[in-house]
């Protein structure tokens, strides 16, 4: 099954998605933002991401997180703003809604997506208002186990929605990388008819590569300006140079991986005929000469008959005399 967000179909035969994951590399800053979108544009992801939230619907005022996520908020004329400017600048823009308002908000912006967090993948009355807006739906499965996913998809099915992207994910930060059980890739897909990608929280960029080799989708990438910059996510996120570096491998990778068909490739076909052999004459044959075995062989190159086709080739007669070590062809023998 294949979704389409904004312009981009994502699926089977289609170019990784690759989503640059900005979420509060912010640090509350509009003008910090700005750039982020501007950097993943230049590095040539198709998409920009951010999250939405008050730090009051995400967490208790008693969490210590509170006065962190409170510092990181943006304001709802931020967003829009930043939403403008994205599609001003040619890249998709989405972001994650961490509550009820948040959808709302995302929902009248016009985002061609959703995207659901990891940490919310159990917040199945969050899932189905979000799929309540019949927009494709992509879910993070940090954390969880296949029956959590199940229920994702059944509350999401449940809304009438079917556009649906399952990411695999590793909700350590960072992730170590004999912890990214990428196989994971493999059992999404054996088990669910929708896209699967791979959302990355390590710092080994070779990671979200390889993820791709194994059949991912759609790639999510933290990223920010400077890894030395402070906040909870910059040192595990990419930077521009990174990024770009990532999305270069992860095009070559699909050229590499090339399509399904087993098939001479263009480089080959030279060496096809240098390489293989055909029926070639030992000795000078003269005209109406029954062709036995020590009259022929099979050598280089292949530009007479098939060595497929000796036997058949054994007890014709020729048609005119014939030089030793001439392919033989079969107008050369009825």
């Amino acid at each position: 099954m294949k979704i389409k967000i904004s312009n981009r179909w994502i699926g089977e035969k289609q170019p990784t998605f690759i989503i640059a994951e900005a979420g509060i590399n912010h640090n509350g800053s509009l003008k910090t933002a700005k750039k982020l979108i501007l950097e993943a544009k230049r590095a040539n992801a198709d998409s920009i991401k951010f999250q939405t939230f008050r730090a009051g619907d995400l967490a208790s005022r008693k969490s210590k997180f509170y006065n962190l996520f409170k510092k990181l908020e943006l304001s709802d004329d931020e967003f829009a703003e930043l939403s403008d400017y994205a599609k001003n600048n040619d890249i998709i823009f989405l972001s994650t809604p961490f509550s009820f308002d948040a959808v709302d908000l995302l929902t009248k912006l016009k985002v061609p997506a959703f995207k659901i967090a990891s940490g919310d993948l159990t917040h199945l009355p969050l899932i189905k208002y979000t799929a309540s807006k019949n927009k494709p739906m992509i879910i993070s499965t940090g954390m969880s186990n296949l029956d959590e996913v199940y229920d994702a998809i059944k509350i999401i099915s449940s809304a009438k929605n079917n556009k649906i992207a399952i990411m695999h994910s590793v909700s350590g930060y960072p992730t170590p990388p004999n912890e990214a059980n990428l196989n994971a890739i493999k059992t999404l897909k054996n088990k669910f008819n929708f896209p699967i990608g791979y959302s990355d929280n390590g710092s080994d960029n070779l990671v979200p590569v390889i993820a791709v080799a194994m059949g991912a989708k759609l790639i999510e990438k933290h990223f920010t300006l400077n890894k030395k910059m402070k906040g909870p996510d910059h040192s595990i996120s990419c930077d521009p140079k990174q990024l770009k570096e990532i999305i270069m491998n992860i095009r070559l990778t699909e050229k590499m991986l090339g399509m399904d068909e087993k098939s001479c490739q263009p480089s080959e076909l030279v060496n096809k005929t240098m390489a293989r052999r055909s029926i070639v004459t030992l000795n000078d044959i003269q005209k109406n000469t029954i062709i036995t075995k020590n009259l022929v062989g099979i050598k280089r190159p292949a530009t007479g008959i098939e060595p497929k086709f000796f036997n058949k080739v054994i007890g014709k007669k020729t048609k005119q005399k014939i030089k030793a070590e001439t392919p033989l062809q079969w107008l050369d023998i009825g």
